[in-house]
């Protein structure tokens, strides 16, 4: 494979990342806080963009799950880098929209930010959620090609609201996978990355898989491992997440990250893509493209 090959490859597969976590994001929130058997009596497989929700919303509206990880692209695009200030600052302004939907320990930590300047939150064995988790694609994007400045980067933003080993361990693995599906590499290579983090974390083993799907970091990245792992496409991988309920934009948002980047941008389903804000779709395969380019690898290679 060419160097031009290599680089249109993985630009494809940025922008089936980024494309994939709005996608996951709006086909999940409607099934949001439903039980799998709820979601089964009232769609039978929730398999399109239907809206509504507790939060009412149209069909392919995304929620904080796209938004934050906007802030955070936004923020590297504007700086040519990473800035942790940046980034807190486009949450700030974010926050202050009064957004559809925010979970409380982001709320507080960005609220931190904005009433004592404070950008890390202090250690707290409560903050396991999944918010960090969330967000994390566009550092992911941006740090392709150098792990450390991947870890670094990645501590950084997530400690803005969320401090606990297991939503360090989740962040930075994510970090990880998604690096390793950017340049192509197999299912099975990223499997291999899960059993180096199930080693340090035996919390996260998802065989066999609990069936719970909450906002724990824990059950959310077991839910995410599940249904990627055991699907053979990025529809059915989103789908079988989805389909799960409980913090289902969020589960499929990180799930369509991830499926996103192995599959590519051409193996999600156009019945999704057209459902989502034009405008929004423009933006984020834009910045998708951007922050790549802007990586260690795009440098080197």
């Amino acid at each position: 494979m060419t160097k031009l090959s290599m680089q249109n490859e993985i630009l494809s597969r940025a922008r089936g990342a980024f494309i994939g976590l709005a996608v996951g994001d709006a086909l999940g929130a409607p099934a949001e806080f439903l039980t799998r058997g709820e979601i089964q009596s009232k769609y039978g497989v929730l398999r399109d963009m239907v809206g509504g929700g507790w939060l009412r919303l149209k069909p392919g509206q995304v929620t904080d799950d796209t938004q934050m990880s906007l802030c955070l692209a936004r923020a590297i695009r504007d700086s040519g880098g990473w800035t942790l200030t940046g980034a807190a600052d486009n949450l700030a302004t974010w926050l202050k929209s009064k957004p559809i939907d925010v979970g409380d320990t982001c709320r507080r930590g960005i609220r931190n930010y904005m009433l004592r300047g404070m950008v890390e939150t202090p250690p707290n064995e409560w903050d396991g959620g999944n918010g960090a988790a969330m967000r994390t694609l566009p550092v992911a994007l941006y740090t392709l090609g150098d792990p450390s400045l991947l870890e670094s980067c990645t501590l950084q933003h997530a400690h803005l609201t969320h401090n606990h080993p297991l939503s360090d361990a989740a962040t930075l693995y994510l970090g990880r996978l998604l690096h390793l599906a950017l340049t192509g590499r197999s299912m099975p290579r990223l499997r291999r990355e899960v059993e180096q983090l199930l080693a340090l974390y035996p919390n996260f083993h998802f065989d066999p898989y609990k069936g719970l799907a909450t906002g724990y970091v824990v059950d959310t990245m077991q839910t995410v491992f599940h249904c990627f792992f055991r699907s053979r496409s990025f529809e059915a991988c989103v789908v079988e997440t989805v389909n799960q309920g409980g913090d289902a934009d969020t589960t499929a948002a990180i799930a369509g990250a991830l499926a996103g980047a192995y599959y590519g941008e051409e193996a999600i389903p156009a019945r999704w893509r057209k459902k989502l804000n034009k405008q929004l779709l423009a933006e984020i395969t834009e910045l998708s493209g951007q922050l790549v380019r802007l990586s260690p690898f795009f440098k080197v290679t």
